[in-house]
C-alpha cells in the first residue's frame, strides 16, 4: 500500500510519535495551531517538575518542526458541521472542543486526521477521513 502524502496529526499523535511506526504516517505532515495551544497548556498541568521540563521541550519542538495550520473561517464553517454531527449522534462536544477543532482544521484542509484516539472522531466519517494509529 503506498504511503499517504499529507495529514493532519492529532495532538496524540505529536506526543507518541516517537513510538509510532514512520511508515504509518503520512510523507508530510501538518499540525493544527489548536495542537499547539494543547501542547502549550501541557507544562502548566503537571506538578511534577521533570515532567514539566519534558511537555515544554516537546512544545518546543513540535513549533520548531511544523508551521501550525491556523484556526481560520474555513475551519470555523466547518466546526458547524462537525459540531452538529457530533451533537445528532448523541456525543458531548463541549468536553472534546480541542478534538473538534482540531477535525475542523483538518476537514478544511482536505487532509485527513492521523489520532491516536480513533473513536473520538467516529461520528465524523461523513466529513472527514479519520488514521488509526
Amino acid at each position: 500500500m503506498a504511503k499517504p502524502s499529507q495529514g493532519l496529526l492529532d495532538t496524540s499523535v505529536v506526543i507518541d510519535l516517537n513510538v509510532i511506526d514512520p511508515d504509518l504516517l503520512p510523507e508530510e505532515s501538518a499540525i493544527s495551531a489548536v495542537t499547539l495551544a494543547e501542547l502549550a497548556a501541557g507544562p502548566h498541568a503537571t506538578p511534577d517538575a521533570e515532567e514539566r521540563a519534558r511537555r515544554q521541550d516537546r512544545l518546543q519542538w513540535a513549533a520548531a518542526t511544523w508551521d501550525a495550520l491556523p484556526f481560520d473561517a474555513e475551519a470555523a464553517r466547518m466546526y458547524g458541521r462537525i459540531f452538529a454531527t457530533t451533537r445528532a449522534a448523541g456525543r458531548s462536544s463541549r468536553a472534546r472542543l480541542a478534538d473538534l477543532l482540531i477535525a475542523s482544521t483538518a476537514a478544511a484542509n482536505g487532509l485527513p486526521l492521523y489520532t491516536r484516539n480513533p473513536s473520538d472522531f467516529a461520528v465524523l466519517g461523513q466529513l472527514l477521513t479519520v488514521t488509526a494509529l
